[in-house]
């Protein structure tokens, strides 16, 4: 969809704020109108979450040890809405809601494990790169040379590019990007991320079967699958090791799909909840009950912000 030029290419990175990123994550998505900012496609869901016995080893938070209702999104990354499912460059999203009023926690989830940018200014930079010309184009050459310069802002690209397409959300490994410091009932504290399995592992497609499938052809599998039964995931909290990095998003932890995990409770999806649901709030991943902190590093600090502004463009 072609753009216009705006001053937003004009913004030098000291100006960078979650209002420039969102005007950014719009901007490369051509400026659709009251939608999201990020992960503009998506499919709304209720279910529940049942904890298991050895989470309170890790946190003491309400939200992770004890039973409860669960709101959900399923979601195409970018800021288009009409993406198809089929493209295999962009995230597949996970976003839920735990816990009763008291002590809610929304975490967010993404099919890579790591984001696409350490610092504000990095990710305004990488989104100013990639805004299109007046004619619609992706200057090429501009993309090549911050990519050059930012070779960790690449990370993310080169471990979807690398995975097959995935065949359902249902069946689809979903990743919390974040160190997040969790407290257990003991008051000992250590960093976590957060992994999210599907029970029956990943499901994917080969080229030539994603050839056949519709441009909405995940939406159209997940309410097959409800409309079936339920949908399970595992939520998984890997541990910390000395030295894990905490503040850089846009690397793994060493040998993270193999290290220890531990199993904080199942989620299951049982009904599609109208867009409205989902829509009329944010999933703000600082909403975290007692026993789950913030994550230390730049991006996440800014999201809290940044989700509010883009909601209240969309309305």
């Amino acid at each position: 969809m072609p753009t216009t030029p705006s001053a937003l290419s004009q913004i030098p990175n000291d100006a960078t704020t979650p209002a420039s990123i969102v005007d950014a994550l719009k901007a490369v998505a051509g400026d659709p109108p009251k939608v999201r900012a990020s992960f503009a496609k998506g499919r709304c869901v209720r279910g529940t979450y049942i904890p298991s016995d050895q989470a309170e080893e890790i946190t003491k938070s309400r939200s992770f040890t004890r039973p409860s209702r669960v709101l959900a999104r399923f979601s195409i990354g970018g800021g288009n809405p009409d993406v198809a499912d089929t493209d295999n460059l962009v995230l597949r999203g996970f976003a839920f809601r735990l816990g009763g009023d008291d002590y809610r926690s929304d975490i967010l989830a993404q099919s890579a494990p790591v984001h696409f940018a350490r610092t504000l200014d990095q990710m305004l930079a990488f989104l100013k790169a990639r805004i299109p010309e007046p004619d619609g184009r992706l200057d090429r050459e501009k993309v090549t040379a911050f990519s050059a310069a930012n070779p960790e802002t690449l990370h993310q690209e080169s471990y979807i590019a690398a995975r097959p397409l995935p065949a359902s959300f249902a069946g689809t490994t979903y990743w919390g990007v974040h160190a997040f410091p969790a407290t257990n009932a003991k008051d000992e504290t250590r960093f976590i991320k957060f992994k999210v399995t599907p029970v029956g592992g990943d499901i994917t497609l080969t080229e030539i079967e994603a050839k056949a499938k519709s441009a909405d052809f995940l939406q159209e599998d997940l309410e097959r699958r409800i409309g079936a039964g339920d949908i399970r995931f595992s939520v998984m909290a890997l541990l910390d090791r000395p030295g894990d990095p905490t503040m850089d998003v846009t690397i793994r932890w060493p040998n993270e799909d193999s290290r220890e995990a531990v199993r904080l409770g199942t989620i299951v999806i049982t009904g599609v909840e109208p867009s409205e649901a989902c829509d009329i709030a944010i999933f703000d991943p600082t909403n975290l009950a007692e026993g789950v902190g913030h994550p230390p590093d730049e991006i996440f600090a800014a999201r809290r912000a940044a989700y509010a502004i883009s909601l209240a463009n969309r309305r």
